[in-house]
């Protein structure tokens, strides 16, 4: 979840090394980073929103990324994919490190 330098980047080294990749952003114009050779999915949404996430693949989902500029929504999608959904790989960046270490006690790594 989340297209920017770093969802982009992430999103194309996992496909490079052969996995299957869905990218999901609020913003369309943000998947331009992804560039036209990207054939994974594209999907336009909200990265907790539980529609999103079917559109994306979330239930065949070996790990999930929540790497947006918003904590929050971070935090609220690495929850939703690991308590909703059942995917164990989670990782959430959070710039805030005082949420972060509550965060990690709850078991979601950060980044």
């Amino acid at each position: 979840m989340g297209c920017g330098r770093v969802g982009s980047t992430l999103a194309l080294r996992l496909e490079s090394e052969g996995h299957d990749v869905a990218v999901v952003d609020q913003s369309a114009t943000a998947f331009r980073r992804l560039g036209a050779d990207f054939e994974g999915r594209r999907v336009k949404g909200i990265g907790f929103d539980r529609d999103t996430l079917l559109a994306a693949g979330i239930e065949h989902a070996d790990a999930f990324a929540a790497v947006s500029s918003g904590d929050n929504s971070n935090i609220l999608a690495a929850r939703v994919v690991r308590e909703t959904f059942g995917v164990h790989n989670v990782v959430a960046r959070i710039y805030d490190e005082g949420r972060a270490e509550v965060y990690e006690r709850l078991g979601i790594p950060s980044v």
